[in-house]
């Protein structure tokens, strides 16, 4: 059975991974200082790079739009994982085997042997096809695609091959490479007959499905000759690795632009998606031989982050019946998404790829820019189906797209399509508003009565005032031990800029407070005493303290160590600080310059210790209290040593 990672191994995978080689898989890094680097962030857009990595702690930082995190967490949130998907994914990289708790295991070894080999397998036959694209016998093939707008360099850029007409190309091919017929027949890429196995795909142009991560698991084959009796597209049934239900192709493609734009286009096949890309449309995916459903759902709010901040899905379908129905069909699951959902139909009908072919690039940038809500296209496919001279007609259509306008989540937008509606059937605002109150309530009704059968899930979602299991109720306080909100200090203080400084150097070189680097006289004793005046540094210091100097040796451990004690909303000025390239370009200047931020922090608390002690002192009767008088007056002596002895050691 599956269990959970023990955090000694989580921690221990942590420490190994060379972040700047993830990082370096998706990101060009350059040097930009001592022991940092710099590119452009995956996680917004801009034009100098922000996205800072510093592999001696593990971490990386945007500084344009506040991205952090380490390892595991950029693993997560590029390929769109799970926190325990991103850490074993890490531990195979660097070959490390992961223990579970509770006697619970991982991926069963031979399960993931298996695996493998049939992502191998897939591998292989994805860069076979792709050679055969090539040679004289796909001449077809070829034509096919150039009579479509898509030349070799596109081919290319989505891995187009071929499969020739033979009955075994293929086969012999991953025989050659060391697969048994029992690994091939696991595979989906051959079908069985009296003689045994042969290939699935023959005489057809192919396509490579792959995953979110970017592995080939399947195929999509398209006819091209008039003597094939096959399907016109012909698709991997499914396997182990491919589930038509939850793959949507291009997903490999589209994943970043789809996080970055908070956008998702779905088209219908696999040349849509080539010209809504080629023609800047970077959010396209389509589904394979299946309607988007709810799997597909899952996988595009993970992309799209979809919490009710923004984010939209365009469906684009042909304008036949067939496409409609599919809209309408769409249109059942939009209350799934939190994101607004819409949909592109061109007038004459085209698909994606056929007005690109027809009025170019720009025409299948202004589909998508022209949307339409789905609502707005349910509303009005509901009233194409009524005759609406007649009364009867105008009554009929009333009762179907009034429930249709109630689930409008907006609710300054749903006003104003019920007067949208009203004029589309030429009947009073009063009478239209009233069918949508009452399909409302209906529909409230309906979400109570299913709530009170099962639990929790009939109860609102967040943002409409409740709480889970307590429909109808206001939502409750915030607990007292709610996350507390922290100013970002002014960096124009000069208070502030020395703890700051201060902070990045213990941060990132915590061997200044002990061991040779360290200053003289107890460094780690005098940091423990200093006084931090700015909250959400002092909180930071606070941190560093708790964390005490046990993972010193260990940057990685020690950033995280420092991160788990500070209050969450203070975990990325951690990280930070953790990353924020020194003043230095030498290990020597770089000791210098640590050993000076640290004695001027020290010299500033001496001094604020100073001026109590002096304000003391002048509130004192000397005569009547001398021997006060004399105390405060040695302390005052013995801090000045420490100041003279802290700027010689500097």
């Amino acid at each position: 059975m599956a269990g959970l990672i023990k955090r000694e191994d989580i921690d221990e995978v942590r420490q190994r991974t060379d972040i700047k080689e993830v990082v370096d898989g998706y990101v060009t890094l350059k040097g930009a200082g001592l022991g940092t680097f710099k590119g452009l962030c995956p996680f917004h857009d801009e034009r100098s790079p922000s996205f800072t990595v510093r592999p001696q702690v593990g971490r990386y930082h945007c500084f344009g739009c506040g991205e952090d995190g380490d390892a595991i967490s950029f693993v997560q949130k590029m390929d769109h994982s799970s926190f325990h998907e991103a850490v074993e994914k890490l531990a195979a990289r660097i070959g490390y085997e992961l223990r579970y708790e509770d006697g619970g295991t991982g991926p069963n070894r031979e399960e993931v042997g298996k695996r493998q080999r049939l992502l191998d397998a897939h591998k292989i036959a994805d860069e076979f096809f792709r050679a055969q694209l090539l040679t004289a016998g796909a001449a077809e093939g070829r034509n096919f695609l150039h009579g479509r707008g898509f030349d070799r360099t596109a081919a290319e850029q989505f891995g187009v091959g071929y499969a020739p007409q033979g009955w075994d190309s293929l086969l012999k091919h991953l025989r050659g490479r060391g697969f048994t017929d029992a690994e091939l027949k696991l595979t989906g890429m051959f079908s069985e007959g009296n003689r045994g196995i042969y290939d699935r795909f023959r005489g057809r142009l192919i396509w490579p499905i792959r995953d979110i991560a970017g592995d080939t698991i399947g195929f999509g084959a398209r006819k091209l000759y008039e003597d094939d009796q096959g399907p016109k597209y012909l698709n991997t049934p499914e396997t182990v690795l491919y589930k038509k239900s939850q793959v949507l192709y291009g997903i490999d493609l589209a994943k970043r632009n789809i996080a970055k734009d908070r956008q998702l286009v779905v088209v219908e096949g696999y040349t849509d998606v080539m010209a809504c890309h080629l023609a800047g449309v970077g959010t396209a995916v389509a589904t394979c031989g299946t309607a988007f459903g709810t799997d597909h759902i899952k996988i595009a709010r993970r992309l799209l982050s979809d919490d009710g901040t923004g984010g939209e899905v365009i469906f684009t379908f042909d304008g036949d019946a067939a496409g409609q129905k599919a809209a309408l069909r769409a249109f059942e699951e939009d209350q799934r998404f939190v994101a607004q959902t819409y949909v592109a139909v061109e007038p004459t009908g085209a698909d994606p790829c056929d007005l690109r072919q027809l009025k170019g690039d720009a025409a299948v940038r202004d589909l998508i820019g022209t949307r339409r809500p789905l609502f707005e296209f349910a509303i009005r496919a509901s009233l194409k189906r009524h005759n609406l001279d007649t009364v009867e007609g105008r009554v009929a259509a009333l009762r179907e797209s009034a429930p249709v306008v109630a689930q409008i989540r907006d609710s300054g937008i749903r006003p104003a399509y019920v007067r949208e509606l009203a004029g589309w059937l030429g009947m009073p605002i009063e009478e239209v508003s009233r069918a949508v109150g009452l399909a409302a309530k209906r529909a409230a009704s309906a979400a109570a009565g299913t709530a009170g059968t099962a639990g929790t899930a009939g109860a609102p979602g967040a943002g409409q005032g409740t709480t889970p299991g307590q429909a109808g109720q206001p939502a409750a306080a915030p607990p007292s031990d709610a996350p507390i909100s922290f100013m970002r200090p002014d960096p124009r203080d000069p208070i502030a800029a020395m703890e700051r400084q201060a902070l990045e150097v213990v941060i990132q070189n915590p061997a200044v407070l002990g061991g040779e680097a360290a200053l003289s006289g107890g460094a780690w004793e005098r940091f423990e005493a200093c006084h931090f005046v700015t909250p959400a540094y002092s909180a930071v210091h606070t941190a560093v303290r708790a964390a005490g100097l046990a993972h010193a040796g260990d940057p990685v451990a020690w950033v995280e160590g420092i991160r788990q004690e500070v209050p969450e909303p203070l975990q990325g000025l951690v990280s930070e600080l953790a990353v924020v390239p020194l003043p230095a370009s030498t290990p020597e200047a770089l000791q210098r310059y640590c050993r000076d931020i640290l004695a001027r922090l020290f010299e500033l608390q001496i001094t604020r210790v100073k001026a109590d002690k002096m304000g003391q002192l002048q509130r004192l009767d000397a005569s009547a209290q001398p021997e006060e008088f004399q105390r405060l007056n040695r302390e005052l002596m013995q801090l000045e040593m420490q100041r003279r002895a802290l700027r010689m050691d500097s």
